[in-house]
């Protein structure tokens, strides 16, 4: 299947299905001498893992990681690294009614107009399960950047009408909450909402907010290629994701030109900083040093107990109710996933700015 390799320095393909042997990735342009072992990445594994609270889904997996090359002795070898996870706890013949029509929100239709058929096992490729791939990867990428001193924090910024007060928001509490909000009034707020939605057989959605820091100035690519196109793109390939913004987004078609530009100034230090950041850390396609600030809509799960209309391959009009273990929603296990995306595409762009210019080649060079 085609679209299954990101990147161009640092590159992830990933591979598998839902109801197949399992996941897995091979991450090539991972620079030798990275300290990394099974237990950082499990981490990030077990922050998506399913069964873990009564806001996701109850199909249980262990979800263990298992490194097959790449590593030796606990470092990173320079050659590609080969990621695995055995799926354990697959119920096939939850979907097997689903093979004669089409789920309202899913890709059953698409994939089979693609393709011809399509692996309707709890969706195949197209399942929230894919995930598993780029977190893995992401563990990775987040480990390199630690080593440069640049951090990525994502967490749950909204849940459906419920959105985060920054003013009540501690980061300690979004990694131990089963929402991954920052704010506890918030959260209790959303866990009764969300089982208010549950009752009546109902999904809901929200919103992902990712922040960036430590990343320098100077990364990106002028046209095409752009660091918030890329970003946009890396984290709208995520299933669920329905927009991306950067910085003020959707906000700044409100604004005026005074409101939106963001002042220069020489701190006491006499380095230069920005005095406000509407453009979320990036300037012209090109990171300006700033704090880059990401936000993603994720949609509604479309799996729902009530009952919809569809149609089926026979040409008829039919309503269903989806049976099967899904997620009442999809957010709080997605903020790993985004965090992972924009980790990977950090990386890949901070490897292709290290060609960029003259003097920084000749300084790196000059040592040998």
């Amino acid at each position: 299947m085609s679209g299954s390799v990101y990147g161009k320095s640092f590159t992830i393909t990933t591979w598998g299905e839902s109801h197949g042997e399992g996941y897995g990735v091979v991450i090539d342009g991972c620079p030798a001498g990275l300290p990394i072992d099974e237990g950082q990445i499990q981490e990030y594994l077990k922050r998506r893992k399913p069964g873990q609270t009564q806001f996701s889904t109850t199909r249980k997996e262990e979800d263990k990681v298992r490194i097959l090359s790449g590593l030796f002795e606990g470092r990173t070898t320079g050659t590609p690294i080969s990621l695995i996870v055995f799926n354990e706890n697959q119920r096939s013949s939850d979907y097997s009614d689903i093979a004669s029509y089409y789920r309202p929100g899913h890709a059953d239709y698409t994939y089979d107009m693609k393709y011809g058929f399509r692996d309707y096992r709890g969706g195949g490729r197209s399942s929230g399960r894919e995930t598993i791939s780029r977190v893995a990867a992401g563990a990775i990428a987040s480990a390199i950047l630690k080593e440069l001193g640049i951090s990525v924090y994502a967490y749950t910024k909204s849940i459906g009408p419920i959105t985060i007060d920054y003013q009540n928001c501690r980061k300690e509490y979004s990694l131990t909450n089963p929402l991954s909000m920052p704010d506890p009034d918030a959260s209790k707020k959303a866990e009764q909402y969300i089982l208010e939605k549950h009752e009546e057989q109902d999904s809901v959605g929200g919103v992902i907010e990712c922040i960036v820091t430590g990343m320098p100035a100077g990364i990106g690519q002028p046209v095409f290629d752009k660091l918030d196109a890329a970003l946009s793109r890396a984290v709208m390939s995520v299933g669920a994701v329905k927009g991306v913004e950067i910085g003020d987004g959707f906000l700044a078609a409100t604004h005026t030109g005074s409101e939106n530009n963001d002042p220069f100034a020489y701190d006491k230090d006499k380095q230069l900083i920005k005095l406000t950041n509407h453009a979320g850390g990036i300037l012209g396609g090109i990171s300006d040093g700033s704090e880059i600030i990401l936000r993603a809509a994720i949609k509604p799960t479309a799996s729902i107990g009530r009952p919809q209309r569809t149609a089926n391959k026979n040409n008829e009009n039919i309503e269903i109710q989806i049976v099967g273990r899904h997620d009442p929603i999809i957010v709080p296990r997605a903020v790993v996933v985004v965090e992972s995306m924009v980790a990977i595409t950090l990386v890949d762009y901070l490897f292709q700015g290290m060609t960029s210019r003259l003097d920084r080649i000749k300084e790196f060079y000059s040592k040998y």
